[in-house]
C-alpha cells in the first residue's frame, strides 16, 4: 500500500547510461506534506516502493477545489452566534441549549476533518517505473490502483471552466493494457505538464526495452 513517508535512506543513483528524462540531473526539491505539486520530492517514498524506483510526482487535487468546503465550514463555525439574534433554543433548558451548541461544533470538527483527510489522502504518484492512483475512502478503506509506465496506451488532458483555465488544474484520463484500463487523475495543479512528463516516461521505458535495459 503506497503510503508516503520521508525515507531516512539516501536515494540510491542510477549511472547516467544516456541523456534521457530520468537520467537528466533534476533539482531535488524539499518533501512537502501539504503540496498538492511535488516534481521529483526529495526523501519521499512510499511502502512496496522498489529499491531502484524513483518518485517522480505527487499529486493532490489542486488547493482551490477545497474553497467549497472551507467556506461551508466556516459558516458552520459561526452559525451559533445567530443564536444571540434568534433564540431558537429558548424552549430548552440552559443546559441543554450549551449541550446542543457544543454537539453542533462536535459535528463541524468531524466535517472539516473528513473534508481535510479526502483531499490529503486522494494522491496520485507516478515514479519512472509505475502509476499509482490511491483513493480514499475512510480511515480504513482506500482503492489502490496501479499500472507500469509501458502500459500505458494513451494520455488525455480534460480541462474546463473559468477557474480550471485561471488556476491551471485539470484531469488526466490514463488509458492502460492493465487489468483497469483506466486511471483518472483528478483536478491536478499543471496538467499539461503531468501529461508531457507521462509521454517522456513512456519514451524511456521504450528506450529501455530496445536496449535490453528492462529492470
Amino acid at each position: 500500500m503506497p503510503d508516503i513517508y520521508i525515507s531516512e535512506h539516501k536515494p540510491v543513483k542510477k549511472p547516467l547510461l544516456h541523456v534521457t528524462h530520468k537520467h537528466k540531473v533534476h533539482k531535488k526539491y524539499p518533501y512537502s506534506p501539504l503540496a498538492a505539486f511535488m516534481y521529483y520530492p526529495r526523501k519521499a517514498d512510499f511502502v512496496n516502493k522498489d529499491p531502484e524506483e524513483e518518485v517522480i510526482l505527487i499529486l493532490r487535487r489542486h488547493p482551490i477545489t477545497n474553497l467549497g468546503w472551507i467556506i461551508v465550514s466556516i459558516a458552520l463555525l459561526f452559525a451559533p452566534s445567530v443564536l444571540k439574534f434568534f433564540p431558537i433554543l429558548a424552549f430548552l433548558p440552559e443546559n441543554f441549549q450549551l449541550i446542543s451548541v457544543i454537539g453542533w461544533y462536535m459535528i463541524t470538527t468531524a466535517f472539516i476533518f473528513e473534508n481535510f483527510l479526502s483531499w490529503y489522502f486522494n494522491v496520485n504518484i507516478i515514479t519512472d517505473e509505475r502509476v499509482f492512483d490511491v483513493d480514499f475512502v475512510n480511515l480504513i478503506y482506500r482503492e489502490i490502483t496501479d499500472a507500469n509506465i509501458d502500459q500505458i496506451q494513451d494520455v488525455t488532458v480534460r480541462l474546463g471552466g473559468a477557474v480550471r483555465a485561471v488556476f491551471n488544474y485539470g484531469d488526466i484520463i490514463i488509458q492502460t493494457a492493465a487489468e483497469i484500463p483506466q486511471i483518472e487523475l483528478q483536478a491536478v495543479p499543471k496538467p499539461d505538464r503531468v501529461a508531457r512528463i507521462l509521454r517522456e516516461l513512456r519514451v524511456e521505458e521504450e528506450q529501455e526495452k530496445i536496449e535490453g535495459r528492462v529492470r
